[in-house]
Protein backbone atom coordinates (compact mmCIF):
# COMPACT_ATOMS: atom_id res chain seq x y z
CA UNK A 1 0.00 0.00 0.00
CA UNK A 2 2.24 3.44 -1.08
CA UNK A 3 0.73 6.68 0.56
CA UNK A 4 1.42 9.62 -1.40
CA UNK A 5 2.16 10.59 -5.17
CA UNK A 6 5.91 12.51 -4.77
CA UNK A 7 9.24 10.63 -5.85
CA UNK A 8 9.94 8.35 -3.38
CA UNK A 9 6.01 6.74 -3.64
CA UNK A 10 6.56 6.73 -6.92
CA UNK A 11 9.21 3.95 -7.00
CA UNK A 12 6.97 1.50 -5.34
CA UNK A 13 4.02 1.75 -8.28
CA UNK A 14 5.27 -1.29 -9.71
CA UNK A 15 6.50 -3.08 -6.59
CA UNK A 16 3.73 -2.64 -3.98
CA UNK A 17 2.85 -4.97 -1.04
CA UNK A 18 -0.29 -5.37 0.51
CA UNK A 19 1.22 -6.08 3.60
CA UNK A 20 3.22 -2.84 3.85
CA UNK A 21 2.19 0.81 3.79
CA UNK A 22 4.87 2.91 1.85
CA UNK A 23 4.04 6.47 3.45
CA UNK A 24 5.89 8.78 1.15
CA UNK A 25 3.21 11.39 1.89
CA UNK A 26 3.54 14.74 3.81
CA UNK A 27 5.64 17.97 4.41
CA UNK A 28 8.60 17.64 2.14
CA UNK A 29 9.27 21.41 2.13
CA UNK A 30 11.84 22.26 5.40
CA UNK A 31 11.05 25.81 5.10
CA UNK A 32 7.46 25.15 6.19
CA UNK A 33 5.43 26.64 8.83
CA UNK A 34 1.80 26.28 8.32
CA UNK A 35 -0.25 24.46 11.17
CA UNK A 36 -2.64 23.19 8.75
CA UNK A 37 0.26 21.55 6.32
CA UNK A 38 2.08 19.70 9.41
CA UNK A 39 -1.60 18.55 11.02
CA UNK A 40 -2.56 17.27 7.24
CA UNK A 41 0.35 14.53 7.66
CA UNK A 42 -0.10 14.31 11.46
CA UNK A 43 -4.18 13.18 10.54
CA UNK A 44 -3.14 11.02 7.94
CA UNK A 45 -0.28 9.14 9.54
CA UNK A 46 -3.13 8.61 12.66
CA UNK A 47 -5.82 7.54 10.18
CA UNK A 48 -3.68 5.12 8.39
CA UNK A 49 -2.31 3.36 11.32
CA UNK A 50 -5.68 2.89 12.55
CA UNK A 51 -7.00 1.16 9.80
CA UNK A 52 -4.29 -0.62 8.86
CA UNK A 53 -2.91 -2.23 12.05
CA UNK A 54 -1.59 -5.29 11.33
CA UNK A 55 0.89 -3.90 8.27
CA UNK A 56 3.95 -3.22 8.12
CA UNK A 57 4.49 0.79 7.89
CA UNK A 58 7.42 2.46 6.68
CA UNK A 59 7.85 5.92 6.97
CA UNK A 60 10.19 7.94 4.90
CA UNK A 61 11.25 10.81 7.34
CA UNK A 62 14.53 13.12 6.92
CA UNK A 63 18.00 13.43 7.62
CA UNK A 64 17.54 17.18 8.02
CA UNK A 65 17.09 16.24 11.53
CA UNK A 66 20.78 16.17 11.95
CA UNK A 67 21.26 19.64 10.49
CA UNK A 68 21.94 21.91 12.97
CA UNK A 69 21.07 24.66 11.30
CA UNK A 70 17.68 23.89 11.29
CA UNK A 71 17.41 22.64 15.13
CA UNK A 72 14.00 23.90 16.80
CA UNK A 73 12.08 24.44 13.44
CA UNK A 74 8.83 23.40 13.07
CA UNK A 75 9.71 21.38 10.06
CA UNK A 76 12.12 19.00 12.47
CA UNK A 77 10.03 19.05 15.46
CA UNK A 78 7.00 17.72 12.87
CA UNK A 79 8.81 15.24 11.65
CA UNK A 80 10.58 13.98 15.17
CA UNK A 81 6.41 14.04 16.54
CA UNK A 82 6.01 12.08 13.57
CA UNK A 83 8.31 9.41 14.01
CA UNK A 84 7.33 9.28 18.15
CA UNK A 85 3.30 8.76 16.95
CA UNK A 86 4.53 5.74 14.70
CA UNK A 87 6.84 4.01 17.19
CA UNK A 88 4.03 4.26 19.61
CA UNK A 89 1.74 3.11 18.09
CA UNK A 90 2.70 0.49 14.74
CA UNK A 91 3.71 -3.16 16.36
CA UNK A 92 5.67 -3.53 12.99
CA UNK A 93 7.91 -0.57 11.57
CA UNK A 94 10.58 1.23 9.88
CA UNK A 95 11.52 4.76 10.03
CA UNK A 96 13.45 5.41 7.54
CA UNK A 97 15.43 9.00 7.47
CA UNK A 98 16.79 9.34 4.02
CA UNK A 99 18.88 12.67 2.96
CA UNK A 100 18.64 14.38 -0.48
CA UNK A 101 16.71 11.68 -2.48
CA UNK A 102 17.85 12.10 -6.58
CA UNK A 103 15.56 10.75 -9.12
CA UNK A 104 12.85 10.94 -11.77
CA UNK A 105 10.57 14.12 -11.57
CA UNK A 106 10.39 15.29 -7.77
CA UNK A 107 9.69 18.83 -6.32
CA UNK A 108 11.79 21.04 -8.95
CA UNK A 109 13.18 22.79 -5.75
CA UNK A 110 15.73 20.27 -5.10
CA UNK A 111 18.88 20.83 -5.30
CA UNK A 112 19.67 18.86 -8.58
CA UNK A 113 17.06 19.63 -10.21
CA UNK A 114 17.67 23.39 -9.44
CA UNK A 115 21.47 22.81 -10.39
CA UNK A 116 20.52 20.61 -13.82
CA UNK A 117 18.11 23.76 -14.37
CA UNK A 118 20.53 26.58 -13.73
CA UNK A 119 23.33 25.12 -16.36
CA UNK A 120 20.65 24.40 -19.01
CA UNK A 121 19.35 28.25 -18.56
CA UNK A 122 22.85 29.38 -18.59
CA UNK A 123 21.77 31.05 -15.06
CA UNK A 124 25.09 31.80 -12.72
CA UNK A 125 24.62 29.59 -9.98
CA UNK A 126 25.00 30.98 -5.70
CA UNK A 127 27.32 28.58 -4.23
CA UNK A 128 27.38 28.33 -0.64
CA UNK A 129 31.06 27.35 -0.22
CA UNK A 130 30.84 25.59 3.32
CA UNK A 131 27.51 23.65 2.42
CA UNK A 132 27.63 20.18 2.09
CA UNK A 133 24.92 17.85 0.69
CA UNK A 134 24.19 14.35 0.66
CA UNK A 135 22.94 12.54 -2.35
CA UNK A 136 21.48 9.61 -2.63
CA UNK A 137 20.05 7.86 -5.89
CA UNK A 138 15.91 7.27 -5.75
CA UNK A 139 16.86 3.64 -7.23
CA UNK A 140 19.03 3.05 -4.25
CA UNK A 141 16.42 3.92 -1.93
CA UNK A 142 14.22 1.49 -3.11
CA UNK A 143 16.30 -1.35 -3.17
CA UNK A 144 17.58 -0.47 0.85
CA UNK A 145 13.93 -0.57 1.34
CA UNK A 146 13.28 -3.66 0.16
CA UNK A 147 16.43 -4.96 1.58
CA UNK A 148 15.02 -4.13 5.00
CA UNK A 149 12.27 -5.76 4.88
CA UNK A 150 13.47 -8.99 3.67
CA UNK A 151 15.92 -8.60 6.67
CA UNK A 152 13.03 -8.22 9.08
CA UNK A 153 14.81 -6.63 11.73
CA UNK A 154 11.71 -4.38 12.45
CA UNK A 155 11.22 -1.37 14.88
CA UNK A 156 13.84 0.56 14.27
CA UNK A 157 15.12 4.19 13.04
CA UNK A 158 17.87 3.78 9.86
CA UNK A 159 19.86 6.94 7.58
CA UNK A 160 19.33 6.25 4.33
CA UNK A 161 21.61 8.11 2.47
CA UNK A 162 25.16 7.96 0.72
CA UNK A 163 28.23 6.95 2.26
CA UNK A 164 29.75 10.36 1.69
CA UNK A 165 28.63 13.82 1.10
CA UNK A 166 29.42 16.45 -1.45
CA UNK A 167 30.14 20.02 -1.03
CA UNK A 168 28.59 21.91 -3.52
CA UNK A 169 31.59 23.02 -5.09
CA UNK A 170 32.29 18.99 -5.73
CA UNK A 171 29.05 18.73 -7.43
CA UNK A 172 29.28 21.36 -9.54
CA UNK A 173 32.97 20.57 -10.35
CA UNK A 174 31.79 16.60 -11.36
CA UNK A 175 28.36 18.44 -13.14
CA UNK A 176 31.17 20.55 -15.03
CA UNK A 177 33.13 17.42 -15.98
CA UNK A 178 30.38 15.32 -17.14
CA UNK A 179 28.61 17.96 -19.57
CA UNK A 180 32.25 19.85 -20.53
CA UNK A 181 31.00 22.76 -19.65
CA UNK A 182 32.42 25.83 -17.63
CA UNK A 183 29.93 27.49 -14.83
CA UNK A 184 29.46 30.65 -13.90
CA UNK A 185 29.45 30.86 -10.06
CA UNK A 186 28.64 33.49 -7.52
CA UNK A 187 30.78 32.11 -4.59
CA UNK A 188 29.33 32.91 -0.68
CA UNK A 189 30.95 31.95 2.23
CA UNK A 190 28.56 30.71 4.15
CA UNK A 191 26.53 27.22 4.62
CA UNK A 192 25.75 24.08 7.13
CA UNK A 193 27.10 20.96 6.82
CA UNK A 194 26.37 17.50 9.12
CA UNK A 195 28.05 13.96 9.31
CA UNK A 196 24.91 10.97 8.44
CA UNK A 197 25.95 7.65 9.91
CA UNK A 198 24.85 4.85 7.53
CA UNK A 199 26.33 1.71 9.66
CA UNK A 200 23.45 -0.10 8.91
CA UNK A 201 23.12 -0.05 4.74
CA UNK A 202 26.89 0.32 4.44
CA UNK A 203 27.34 -3.01 3.36
CA UNK A 204 24.83 -2.23 0.08
CA UNK A 205 27.29 0.28 -1.48
CA UNK A 206 30.04 -1.74 -1.39
CA UNK A 207 28.57 -4.89 -3.10
CA UNK A 208 27.16 -2.97 -5.72
CA UNK A 209 30.23 -1.43 -6.08
CA UNK A 210 29.14 2.34 -5.21
CA UNK A 211 31.81 3.44 -2.95
CA UNK A 212 33.87 6.03 -5.59
CA UNK A 213 31.75 8.98 -5.00
CA UNK A 214 32.39 10.86 -8.16
CA UNK A 215 31.40 7.88 -10.11
CA UNK A 216 28.24 7.86 -8.10
CA UNK A 217 27.28 11.54 -8.73
CA UNK A 218 27.95 10.53 -12.39
CA UNK A 219 26.31 7.91 -12.50
CA UNK A 220 22.61 9.91 -11.46
CA UNK A 221 23.20 12.23 -13.89
CA UNK A 222 23.51 9.63 -16.91
CA UNK A 223 20.29 7.78 -15.63
CA UNK A 224 18.34 11.14 -14.41
CA UNK A 225 19.77 14.36 -16.56
CA UNK A 226 21.89 13.23 -19.48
Amino acid sequence: MIVGKGLIASLFFENDREDVIFFASGVSNSMETRKEEFLREENLIRKTISEHPDKIFIYYSTCSIYDSSKTGSHYVLHKLKMEQIIKNNCEKYFILRVSNVVGNGGNPNLLMNYLIRSVYNQETINVHTKATRNLIDAEDVKNISFRLLEKADFNKIINVAYLYNYTIIEILEIIERFYDIKLNLNLIKSGSRYDINVPEIEHYFKENTLMDKEIYLKRILEKYYN
